[in-house]
């Protein structure tokens, strides 16, 4: 395969890698608001945060890229492609990633939170600088085998025309009649972000505070 063809195959990767870092970044910030609300004990947020993750979770992203790339023009919001992919993209993360946190928040142990009150700490010192950081320390390896997956499931963006690299890849091998070399090329991209990702995240765990060196 020539460096041409391989050249647009890296250009595409960029739509992959920026599609999947607004929507893990986004994703998260909204698995906080789900995960708080899953952990308030007042069914008025906790059943809409379970129905949301229940969703999320139980329909094929595939789906999910259809249903909200034909339902946001449906109501009045002409967005373009990439916005509904991205928006897509956020809330099935958040679902998972929700999960996640709850299960971390859930294993913090009590016997810290009992300590920190005796010692006069605020219910946002609690929070900040107990809950938190062991929360994240015990769900960042789920985190990053989430983002992980987020990145390979983002090549079914191309559903509603985005050209990442399965896209170009699927232009390519019809347009040049290679296809073996055209798509091993494709995998070969995709091995080299999502081990790139695994290994800042790596680093990154044993970079979290407390975390064994």
């Amino acid at each position: 395969m020539s460096f041409k063809l391989f050249s647009l195959l890296v250009q595409a990767s960029v739509w992959t890698i920026g599609i999947s870092v607004i929507s893990i970044a986004l994703g998260f910030l909204i698995a906080i608001g789900l995960s708080a609300a899953l952990l308030s004990g007042k069914a008025l947020y906790r059943r809409p945060a379970e129905f949301f993750i229940s969703f999320f979770r139980g329909v094929p992203l595939l789906v999910q890229l259809l249903l909200i790339y034909n339902l946001l023009p449906f109501i009045g919001l002409n967005v373009p492609s990439i916005v509904a992919a991205i928006i897509g993209m956020s809330l099935c993360t958040a679902a998972y990633q929700a999960e996640n946190l709850r299960g971390g928040f859930e294993s913090v142990p009590k016997g810290l939170i009992e300590a920190a009150d005796m010692a006069g700490f605020s219910a946002r010192q609690v929070f900040l600088r107990i809950k938190v950081p062991i929360a994240l320390r015990l769900t960042f390896p789920a985190l990053v085998n989430e983002a992980i997956m987020i990145l390979k499931s983002s090549s079914l963006v191309s559903v509603v025309g985005i050209i990442e690299i399965t896209r170009m890849a699927q232009d390519l091998a019809s347009s040049t009649y290679m296809p073996i070399e055209i798509f091993s090329s494709a995998a070969l991209i995709y091995l080299v972000i999502c081990w790139a990702v695994a290994l800042a995240g790596r680093y990154g765990e044993r970079s979290l505070p407390g975390a064994a060196k």
